[in-house]
């Protein structure tokens, strides 16, 4: 068997996925993250609890509807989407004006909030969902097998995380949506209704993280604690990407992924904590991140 470092090639390049396919939960979810920090100023600590919501809401379609796994990937988003403008403009509006703090505190009872509904509804060791038929089974790589929806995950979460930075940086939207946050009252005079373009831009970064959960559901238990157990590691990714920037968030989510999944063949006593090991690391070294601005 063909050794590298020391540990057989087969481990290295399971663990080298599992750190991919991790990596793609942690870019969409800090994505969503930096979208709505970068341009509305808003730390959502209700994020990881609106990914476990994606989550359930794709089994609930699925139990409850019959609607299947294709459909979700729209439906579950626009679902989640819609809840997301629902709390922005009954809760997250009041806190644009005020310090950054009350954002961060309102979200954590927000997430608290919705934690206790779910684990109320399903119980905290939560239900499971089957993936598409089309999508089970392995690829035979030659070194390796790679379940074809482990496959599809990563696929989709390059695309997503693309095509989102392409229209965040790349398009006249996305000059738009900067333009409005930076200078609403300018940006108004030209006719364009702005609070309701930072409505929309919450319920999109919301709907990112609907969207994860629905790529999660056949993956992982879907559960209430779920989003919990990503939501510090995310916060990490954003931090050490530079906060609000979205090519950070992507490049840094995928990044420690594979670091966290190296951490495990080499030290696995490490691997819960070196993502915030490097954390410390790079904010010693540049204390806005590796992509961020200093103001």
């Amino acid at each position: 068997m063909m050794m590298i470092f020391g540990k057989p090639a087969p481990l290295l390049f399971g663990q080298l996925l599992l750190g991919i396919i991790n990596g793609s939960f942690y870019a969409m979810l800090s994505l969503g993250l930096a979208i709505i920090f970068g341009l509305l100023n808003v730390i959502n600590f209700a994020h990881g609890a609106l990914f476990m919501v994606g989550a359930f809401v794709t089994w609930g379609l699925l139990h409850y509807l019959g609607i299947g796994y294709w459909p979700a990937l729209v439906v579950a988003p626009v679902m989640v989407g819609a809840f997301g403008l629902l709390i922005e403009r009954t809760l997250i509006r009041f806190t644009y004006k005020l310090d950054i703090l009350y954002g961060l505190l309102l979200t954590f009872g927000l997430a608290l909030v919705l934690e206790g509904l779910f684990t109320n509804g399903f119980g905290s060791s939560g239900v499971s969902y089957n993936g598409p038929d089309i999508l089970s089974g392995t690829l035979d790589l030659g070194f390796m097998y790679l379940p074809v929806y482990r496959a599809f995950v990563v696929v989709a979460a390059i695309v997503i995380c693309f095509a989102v930075w392409f229209t965040i940086e790349k398009t006249s939207l996305g000059a738009l949506l900067r333009a409005a946050t930076e200078n609403p009252a300018l940006v108004q005079s030209f006719g364009v209704n702005v609070p309701r373009l930072i409505s929309l831009t919450f319920a999109g970064g919301v709907a990112l993280a609907g969207l994860a959960g629905v790529l999660a559901a056949p993956l992982y238990s879907v559960n209430p604690g779920m989003g919990t157990s990503l939501i510090n590691t995310v916060f990490a990714v954003v931090v050490i990407g530079g906060m609000g920037s979205i090519g950070g968030a992507i490049l840094t989510g995928f990044g420690l992924g594979i670091i966290q999944g190296f951490t495990e063949v080499f030290y696995p006593a490490a691997s819960s904590v070196v993502v915030f090991a490097v954390m410390a690391v790079v904010l010693l070294a540049r204390p806005a991140g590796l992509f961020g601005r200093v103001a």
